[in-house]
């Protein structure tokens, strides 16, 4: 059973009030095991993130553009060509905002923790004394606080791990920063594309015009919905609740875009 396997048992258990799961999935062995396979993989967990918030971005502001258009009334080549243009150019920058926001973040929790390293080679006991201090803050005897300092000092690494926990409330962001702009943009622009296909495929399959905004509307609706109940991969959250609330959210925000390009109609030769 790998971790997440094991912690999803868990928080089923603890969901269903169910303790006797809940101690099978915190037995010696089964907690050992996960951790065994937790180092040897389960890295592509650490981008669902990116992949569900990605998609999510991208079928939004694809379906909220085709709803401007149809609005206004300007015919299906017009919403192909915002919709594409759109789908690639802000993936492009979701994807350049993805990579640089996991990099910047890196890079200042390593000088962070280059400082720390550096403090606690050059002032050991000033360190041992914030940590001191950290631990009788949060409500630990003298006697405890003394005995957690002594054991992560006896060590510089867990010393420093634990100084960049407790002091600085950091941990370490072990994704690629490139990996993470990949599933972003794969996810913007294959579900971003969802409100262009029935657009995509009246270039090959005619049928009538009229019907080709409300195929992409139940299209939108319904991978709205799934990709919010998705989001319970992340938030942990009622997935029919979080389906329900991004259905909303999609479906507010094309309103207000299809309002909008009706209201303005007239500038795009539309009577």
């Amino acid at each position: 059973m790998n971790a997440s396997k094991r912690s999803k048992n868990a928080r089923d258990a603890y969901g269903r009030g169910d303790v006797k799961a809940s101690a099978l999935a915190h037995t010696p062995h089964q907690i050992a095991q996960a951790s065994a396979q937790e180092k040897h993989g389960g890295a592509s967990s650490q981008y669902i993130g990116n992949m569900v918030y990605g998609g999510l971005d991208g079928i939004i502001t694809t379906f909220a553009i085709v709803s401007g258009v149809a609005g206004a009334q300007l015919g299906g080549d017009i919403i192909l060509i915002l919709g594409l243009a759109n789908l690639f150019a802000d993936g492009f920058s979701m994807a350049t905002g993805a990579y640089l926001s996991t990099r910047s973040e890196q890079e200042y929790y390593q000088r962070e923790r280059q400082r720390e390293s550096w403090e606690v080679e050059h002032f050991p006991e000033g360190e041992r004394l914030e940590l001191l201090e950290l631990y009788r803050r949060r409500g630990y005897t003298e006697t405890e606080a003394v005995a957690l300092v002594e054991i992560y000092s006896r060590d510089p690494k867990h010393w420093v791990d634990a100084m960049m926990v407790d002091e600085l409330g950091m941990l370490p962001d072990e994704r690629k920063p490139l990996i993470s702009a990949l599933a972003t943009l794969v996810s913007f622009i294959v579900v971003g594309s969802i409100p262009l296909l029935a657009y995509l495929l009246g270039l090959i399959i005619h049928f009538p015009a009229r019907d080709t905004f409300p195929i992409s509307l139940g299209l939108s609706a319904v991978a709205l919905f799934g990709l919010g109940a998705a989001k319970v991969l992340v938030t942990q959250h009622n997935p029919f609740r979080s389906g329900l609330e991004t259905l909303l959210v999609g479906g507010l925000a094309a309103g207000v875009a299809y309002i909008v390009g009706a209201l303005l109609r007239g500038i795009g030769g539309k009577p």
